[in-house]
C-alpha cells in the first residue's frame, strides 16, 4: 500500500504543526509585530523563510536523504556520528526540552501562585513530575501520536490561538505603531535572523524518525511515497505555522499603540489576553502555553529515543524514554533562566552547521556530490560558529570582527561559501586527476 487518504495526510501534517509549535514560537511573532508596527509585513517575510522554510527545508532533505545521520555522513562518518548525537542531545533533554518544560511552567503555572510560593524550588518540582509524567504515558505510543496529536492536541491548540485573533477583530486592541529599531532600517533581514532564533530547523532533523513511523503505521511502505508524503505533510504544516505566525505578528503589531513596548513577547501576548478576556485570560494563556510545550516536548523525547535505539539496540525504546524523561526533568529544575544562559552559545555552534548541510544537500545535484563540498563548508562554517560561541561564554575572539555580517549574526556566511567553492575546485581536480591516472593505466 503507497496511497494516503487526504485527511490522514492532514492529521500527519497537523502532528508535525504541534511538534514544531513550542511556547518560543508563541512568543517570537508577537513581539516581532510589536517592534516592526508598519513594517510587520516586510518582517513576517524574513521570519517566515526562516522560521518556516528552513524548517521545511530540513524535513524533506532528511527525508530524501533517508535521515540525518546519513545526511551528516556526506562531510564524514565521523562528522556524522558526532554532529548527530550532539544535535538530538542539545534539542532533547541536555537544552530543548527542559527549556519548554521549565517555560510551560512560568508560563502556565506561576502566576497563578503567591510571591512566596513561587520563591520556593518545590512548586517547579511538582510540576515537572506530572509534566514529564504526561509526557512519558504519549510517548510511550508513538503511532498513536498522530490521533493524540492530529486528532486532539494540534486542533485544541488551533482553536484556542485563532479565537484570541478572531476576537481582537471584535474588540479592537489598537493600531499599528511606527516601526523601532532595526526593524525601522532593515525588517526583512530582522524578522529573518529572529524566525533564525527559533531554532526550528534543527528539531526538524530530529523530527524525521517519528514522522517516518508514523506513515508507515497508515501503511505508507513505498519508499517514494514515503518521502512524498512526508515532503507533503511538512509543506501543509508550513501552511499553517505561516497562517498562526501572521494572526500572532498582527496581536503584537496592534498592542503597542496600547500597553507601549514590552520586554519580551510573553508579556506582549499577556497584554492582549488578559485585555479581550480579563482575569480569565490567564487560564487561557495557561492552557495553550502548556499544550504548546508538551506536544514539543513529546516529539523530541520520541524521536531522541527512536534514534538511541537504533544506535544502542541492547537499550530498548522504553528505557531510553525512562532515561530522557528523567534527565529533562533534572534540568529542567535548573531554572529557565539557567537553561537559556547555556543554551544560547551551544545552539548558536550548531545551527549554522545544520544550515549548511541542509542547503548544501539541496544543491548536491549541481556540484555532483563532490564530498570535498560538504567537508570544506563545514570545517569553515563550524570554524565561526564554534568560536562564536566560545565569545559568547566569554572567551571573546577578536579576529571574527573581520567577517562581514558578524554583527548581524551571520559572519559564518561568507566562509561556508568560500569553504564550498575551494571544496568543488579541489574535489575536481582531484578527480580529474584519478581519471587520467585511470585512462594512462588502461592503456
Amino acid at each position: 500500500m503507497g496511497k494516503m487518504e487526504s485527511r490522514k495526510l492532514l492529521f500527519v501534517s497537523l502532528m508535525i504543526f504541534s511538534m514544531f509549535f513550542g511556547a518560543g514560537n508563541l512568543i517570537f511573532p508577537p513581539l516581532l509585530g510589536q517592534l516592526s508596527g508598519t513594517n510587520m509585513l516586510a518582517s513576517m517575510a524574513g521570519f517566515l523563510i526562516s522560521a518556516v522554510g528552513l524548517p521545511i527545508l530540513a524535513i524533506a532533505v532528511v527525508a530524501k536523504s533517508g535521515g540525518l545521520h546519513i545526511l551528516a555522513s556526506r562531510v564524514h562518518p565521523r562528522f556524522a556520528f558526532a554532529f548527530t548525537v550532539l544535535i538530538y542531545l542539545s534539542i532533547g533533554p541536555f537544552l530543548g526540552i527542559p527549556r519548554a518544560a521549565s517555560l510551560a511552567f512560568e508560563m502556565g503555572i506561576s502566576p497563578f501562585l503567591s510571591n512566596t510560593v513561587n520563591a520556593s524550588s518545590l512548586p517547579l518540582l511538582i510540576y515537572t513530575i506530572v509534566y514529564f509524567g504526561i509526557a512519558y504515558w504519549l510517548c510511550m505510543s508513538p503511532s498513536k501520536l498522530v490521533d493524540r496529536f492530529g486528532k486532539v492536541l494540534t486542533p485544541t491548540l488551533l482553536v484556542l490561538i485563532v479565537s484570541i485573533f478572531v476576537f481582537s477583530l471584535f474588540k479592537p486592541i489598537g493600531e499599528f505603531a511606527a516601526p523601532i529599531g532595526d526593524y525601522a532600517k532593515n525588517p526583512l533581514l530582522k524578522g529573518f535572523l529572529e524566525g533564525y532564533m527559533t531554532m526550528d530547523a534543527i528539531a526538524a532533523l530530529n523530527f524525521g524518525i517519528v514522522i517516518s513511523i508514523a506513515l508507515k503505521e497508515m501503511g505508507v511502505t513505498e519508499e517514494k511515497r514515503l518521502v512524498s508524503n512526508t515532503i507533503k505533510a511538512g509543506a501543509i504544516s508550513g501552511l499553517l505555522l505561516s497562517i498562526i505566525y501572521v494572526m500572532l505578528a498582527y496581536l503584537g503589531a496592534v498592542s503597542q499603540t496600547r500597553f507601549g513596548v514590552t520586554e519580551n513577547g510573553a508579556q506582549t501576548l499577556t497584554n492582549v489576553v488578559f485585555y479581550l478576556f480579563g482575569q480569565k485570560g490567564a487560564v487561557l494563556l495557561g492552557i495553550i502555553f502548556s499544550l504548546a510545550c508538551l506536544t514539543t516536548s513529546v516529539g523530541l523525547l520520541t524521536s531522541c529515543s527512536q534514534y538511541f535505539t537504533k544506535l544502542i539496540p541492547k537499550i530498548s525504546y522504553r528505557i531510553f524514554i525512562t532515561i530522557l524523561s528523567v534527565s529533562s526533568m533534572i534540568f529542567a529544575n535548573v531554572g529557565l533562566t539557567q537553561i537559556l544562559k547555556f543554551s544560547v552559545p551551544v545552539l548558536t555552534a550548531i545551527y549554522p552547521m545544520a544550515i549548511v548541510l541542509m542547503v548544501l544537500s539541496f544543491l548536491n545535484d549541481f556540484f555532483r556530490g563532490n564530498s570535498y563540498v560538504y567537508l570544506f563548508a563545514m570545517v569553515c562554517t563550524s570554524s565561526v560558529s564554534i568560536l562564536d560561541a566560545l565569545g559568547q561564554f566569554g572567551l571573546k575572539i577578536n579576529i571574527l570582527n573581520i567577517l562581514p555580517f558578524y554583527t548581524k549574526g551571520l559572519g559564518w556566511i561568507i566562509p561556508a561559501a568560500v569553504g564550498a567553492i575551494v571544496g568543488f575546485v579541489y574535489g575536481s581536480i582531484r578527480n580529474k586527476g584519478f581519471e587520467q591516472k585511470y585512462t594512462l593505466e588502461s592503456k
